[in-house]
């Protein structure tokens, strides 16, 4: 009776989220949604020295938002900040930062208040990858996936959020992955930290929209392998279901979600059904288990 219980309330709570999502999309395809107004809001971007980070301080330097670029690669950082600059970004700061290290980000997050003032819209980007069987993974790499992955979104929230909630507005945006929704095979370290990404943004979520009840939005993206250094080599099978995506289209579809205040965003949208069949195929083990135990 109890592990009937359990499968019954996790189909509903499964059942009840992508029916409200999937009429809220259904509603903002007939009604668009409004896109706010960031002019004026500091804008900070972690990983954004290269791929989808410097894509994404392009199209914020268009806004009129003041833009703090984090990266690991200071060169590769301040040619991010050239670019945003030449679009327009009248306000753009690069700063070197280690976001795997908590001292690092508490003593950059003192500096930004400082020098450009408090962080509105926190984009936690700066991801790795190895891509390789569990077996052959070192040790250092699994600590270093999830360092960077998801516990270093730990500190930048942690670092930023007072503010926000003191001001009551702010957006904390996470880039997931659909290997945080999905798992798949050798990637056991990417994949485990990007679950724990997509919990973690999950749970802050939740806590700040029921809990607190304040203005503080948020925005879990997973996204399909993209054209990056990261997924190099990479190669998919069914190519005309799940292509690898370009960097440009996934920056501007995250883009556009932020600026909707979009909650959740998987790209592309048949990814959206590979999440379904996933909950389906768990509810079937489920069932099968229940019947062949006898309980």
């Amino acid at each position: 009776m109890h592990f009937n219980m359990n499968v019954m309330m996790d189909t509903a709570i499964f059942l009840g989220k992508f029916l409200y999502y999937f009429l809220e999309s259904v509603a903002f395809k007939i009604i668009p949604r409004r896109k706010k107004d960031v002019a004026g809001d500091i804008v900070l971007i972690t990983g954004a020295g290269s791929g989808l980070g410097r894509h994404l301080a392009i199209h914020f330097a268009c806004t009129g938002a003041t833009l703090v670029l984090w990266d690991i690669n200071q060169e590769s950082n301040m040619e991010t900040c050239r670019l945003a600059k030449e679009k327009g970004g009248v306000k753009v700061f690069a700063y070197k930062c280690d976001c795997s290290n908590r001292q690092e980000v508490y003593r950059l997050a003192d500096q930004v208040r400082k020098e450009v003032g408090d962080v509105s819209i926190l984009i936690n980007n700066a991801g790795i990858v190895t891509g390789k069987p569990f077996l052959d993974i070192p040790d250092h790499m699994v600590e270093r996936s999830f360092h960077v992955n998801v516990i270093s979104h730990f500190w930048t929230c942690k670092a930023f959020l007072p503010a926000m909630l003191q001001a009551n507005h702010g957006h904390l945006v996470f880039i997931s992955s659909i290997a945080g929704m999905v798992a798949t095979g050798k990637l056991s370290a990417y994949s485990a930290s990007k679950f724990a990404s997509f919990g973690f943004a999950e749970s802050l979520f939740l806590e700040f929209t029921l809990s607190y009840k304040t203005k503080i939005k948020s925005t879990i993206v997973c996204p399909y392998f993209i054209k990056t250094g990261m997924f190099e080599g990479c190669t998919t099978k069914y190519s005309f279901l799940l292509p690898l995506l370009e960097q440009e289209y996934v920056a501007q579809k995250i883009f556009n979600a932020i600026l909707e205040e979009q909650v959740y965003l998987l790209i592309p949208k048949f990814t959206y059904f590979a999440v379904i069949l996933k909950q389906f195929w768990n509810i079937c083990i489920y069932i099968m288990k229940y019947l062949g135990d006898g309980t």
